[in-house]
């Protein structure tokens, strides 16, 4: 993988392809292998780029002392693409919304472009049963690792609490255990991962941040799942709506991992929206 410093420490990440930059964003206790399965059938003529940010699957520690609450990791965000010196962005969230806050905090000069999958959004923070599964384990002592290891029992992941309502596929094996090593391995990962989940969420505050898009200005695909039940669906619509370039689409049968459960859904939609021109406003 190759590795850029920021000023929060070393953010590890893959590149495939060349042209106009897509970062390809992940979740918590996740990693860039999220989107193994959607890569291969987006369209050449783009630089893929897929960042392994701090929240709990990366294999870095940040730098100690540094701020990896929720402002902070949308700050992570910003130096990334800073320090890559990336221009005409296309951002693609999934799961985790903070990134979302780019345009409300001021640093989403270099995005011109997003697409909105299934994510946290308004007050959705930390997003539903699996939400309220983490923070609960982050205040216990050894309970992240202990999640993990969870996670790494198929029976067990397939839980609601865990991963039972984020996708509609059985995950691998392989792939979850990528995703939990370092948290299990190495102490400084579950110092920064608790960093964030034991970060503050004011709901007020979410929300504000949340609809602080209606300053963003460039083309906007949401890609929904409307069958999920831990991001709720009319957040998929709202997001469109305030958005003044937003359009919306569905993925239908998939949960919130739609990359994982309808990846040639997903790979279709988001080629159309970058290889196609702007479609305006067409919301709902």
């Amino acid at each position: 993988m190759k590795e850029v410093v920021v000023p929060a420490g070393v953010i590890e990440y893959e590149e495939t392809g060349s042209g106009p930059p897509v970062v390809l964003l992940h979740g918590l206790l996740m990693d860039h292998t999220l989107w193994d399965r959607v890569l291969p059938l987006l369209p050449t003529g783009f630089r893929y780029m897929r960042p392994v940010l701090p929240l709990g699957s990366h294999r870095r520690p940040m730098n100690p002392g540094t701020d990896l609450t929720l402002r902070g990791q949308v700050r992570l965000v910003a130096d990334f693409l800073e320090a890559l010196e990336l221009d005409g962005v296309t951002l693609v969230h999934t799961d985790w919304g903070g990134a979302l806050f780019l345009t409300a905090h001021g640093w989403d000069r270099r995005v011109a472009r997003q697409v909105i999958l299934p994510c946290e959004a308004f007050d959705n923070f930390p997003p539903g049963l699996p939400g309220r599964m983490v923070t609960l384990a982050a205040r216990l002592p050894g309970g992240l690792r202990m999640a993990a290891r969870q996670l790494r029992v198929g029976p067990l992941r397939r839980l609601p609490l865990l991963l039972g309502w984020m996708a509609r596929r059985p995950l691998p094996d392989e792939l979850v255990r990528g995703w939990t090593e370092p948290l299990l391995s190495d102490p400084g990962i579950g110092r920064d991962l608790l960093a964030y989940c034991r970060g503050t969420f004011d709901k007020r505050e979410l929300i504000r941040d949340t609809e602080a898009l209606c300053g963003f200005t460039g083309d906007v695909l949401v890609l929904w799942s409307p069958d999920n039940r831990v991001m709720p669906p009319e957040h998929g619509h709202r997001l469109a709506e305030l958005l003044p370039a937003g359009r919306y689409a569905e993925v239908p049968g998939a949960y919130v991992l739609s990359v994982l459960d309808e990846p040639e859904i997903v790979a279709r939609e988001i080629g159309r929206f970058l290889t196609g021109p702007g479609e305006g406003s067409t919301a709902g």
